[in-house]
Order: structure tokens, then C-alpha cells, then sequence
């Protein structure tokens, strides 16, 4: 499911944490690692480094079995790897990239998980095995997509996927949240469900907490204000609350 594998490199440590959890999980799938910088300025030195950006990638992937593909870019990053994106399964990017303030997910992060079509992994500070897998559930769509992948991934870990659900109202939630029991009851994956109060960063931290689970899944709908305009995703505000790779399902 995971056979071609994006990987947005800056230079950062954030993007190497998403360059290492890269090779853990195309090592799991014998995946093709498609490891891009993307230039914001032009010019010889520019290229330079992004070139040795690529060649310390290339050292890095090529010792652990895995075929890699590097792509030199110019352009927004966000933009650029959706872009390329587009012939992957999945996009991974460091937690920070692109300028951020303290505590808060960088700009490419932001855009990528707005823009792209493809998942977009946030990767920890930490490579994950992504044995335990948790799931972000709240009967939207993207959310309903988020469970599916989430289920083919713990099929193939034989893992157990803990369904965490947000909300003040628990007959409610109990309706929500039997809808995903019924999922992954007929594709026969096991599971335990969480219905907790609070928001739903604050719930996924407090349940991931517990239950050591090492990978989250969810999607990536988002909270409009009243102008219309875009505030802030659930997932974003789960990011800001966990350091485990969170995949954000389109």
C-alpha cells in the first residue's frame, strides 16, 4: 500500500526524522523512496546544496536495500510536492517544515495537508515502527477514508486500531463511533474504542498517552470561521499535541 514513498527534504533535522521514518516504512513495504528538495531561491549555491542534500539522502537509503529517486526542484515546496505527490501513495515531511513559530506546525506542513491528494505523514521527532495504530474518528468523510487506510495498514502490522473519538455528547458518540466499529469488524481487524471529552487534540494526545500507541491516523477536513475562511484542520490540532507520525488522509 505504501510502495512509493515521498520524502520533502530541507536540510532541517525535521526532515531527516521524516527521511529515517521513510526508510522504517519502505523497509516494511520494499517501497521506492522518492527523496525532493525543492529551491525557494535560485542560483548556483542554492543548487549546490540541494545537491548535497540529495547525495547524503542517497547515502543514507541505499545501504538499507531500498531503491531511491531524488528530484531537484525549484519553486514553493508545498506546491511543488504536491506536485510530485501526485505519483506517490504517500508524502513525508518533517514536523517543522518551512518557518514556524515555537509550538506551532511549519507553513509547507500546513499547505501540504490542505493541497495535496495524496496522504501526508507528519513524522515525529523519533523514527516509529508503527506497530500500534490509533484513529482520529468522527464520521466525516475524509475521516471514513482515514479508518479504511488505517485498517489495510493494521492488517498488514497485526495490530490493534484504537478508534478515539471527541465528544461531550456519548450517545452520540457511540453512534459515531459504531459506525467505524462496523468497518473494521467486517474487513476482521481488531479494535477498542476511546469516547472521550475535550478537543481533539487534547482527546488523541490523552488516549495515545495510554495506550503507547506508536502511529495515528486521520483526516484532514477542516474548521472554517465564520468568514469562511480556513482557521485550523483537527489534524493540525492533533499534530501540535503528539510527537508519533500522524498520516492525514485527503
Amino acid at each position: 500500500m505504501f510502495t512509493r514513498l515521498l520524502i520533502g527534504l530541507d536540510g532541517s533535522p525535521d526532515a531527516d526524522a521524516a527521511l529515517e521514518q521513510a526508510v522504517a516504512l519502505g523497509q516494511r513495504f520494499t517501497s521506492t523512496l522518492v527523496v525532493a528538495h525543492v529551491q525557494e531561491e535560485h542560483g548556483a549555491r542554492s543548487r549546490e546544496q540541494g545537491n548535497t542534500i540529495l547525495a547524503r539522502a542517497r547515502d543514507r537509503v541505499t545501504p538499507a536495500g531500498l531503491k531511491i529517486v531524488t528530484a531537484l526542484r525549484d519553486g514553493d515546496p508545498d506546491t511543488e510536492l504536491a506536485a510530485l505527490a501526485q505519483e506517490a501513495d504517500a508524502v513525508l515531511v518533517g514536523r517543522r517544515g518551512g518557518t514556524s513559530r515555537e509550538g506551532e506546525l511549519g507553513a509547507t506542513v500546513s499547505s501540504l495537508i490542505r493541497i495535496a491528494e495524496r496522504c501526508v505523514i507528519v513524522c515525529g521527532s523519533q523514527p516509529s515502527p508503527m506497530n500500534a495504530c490509533a484513529i482520529a474518528y468522527d464520521g466525516r468523510e475524509t475521516s471514513r477514508r482515514a479508518l479504511e487506510l488505517a485498517a489495510r495498514f493494521a492488517s498488514i502490522a497485526h495490530s490493534t486500531v484504537h478508534v478515539i473519538h471527541a465528544t461531550i455528547d456519548r450517545a452520540a458518540g457511540l453512534q459515531v463511533v459504531g459506525e467505524a466499529e462496523a468497518v473494521l469488524s467486517l474487513q476482521g481487524v481488531t479494535f477498542a474504542t476511546h469516547i472521550e471529552s475535550g478537543t481533539p487534540g487534547e482527546v488523541v494526545a490523552r488516549v495515545v498517552a495510554r495506550t503507547k500507541c506508536d502511529a495515528l491516523f486521520a483526516g484532514a477536513h477542516v474548521i472554517r470561521g465564520r468568514d469562511s475562511k480556513v482557521t485550523v484542520s483537527h489534524a493540525e490540532q492533533i499534530l501540535r499535541q503528539t510527537d508519533i507520525p500522524v498520516v492525514v488522509q485527503p
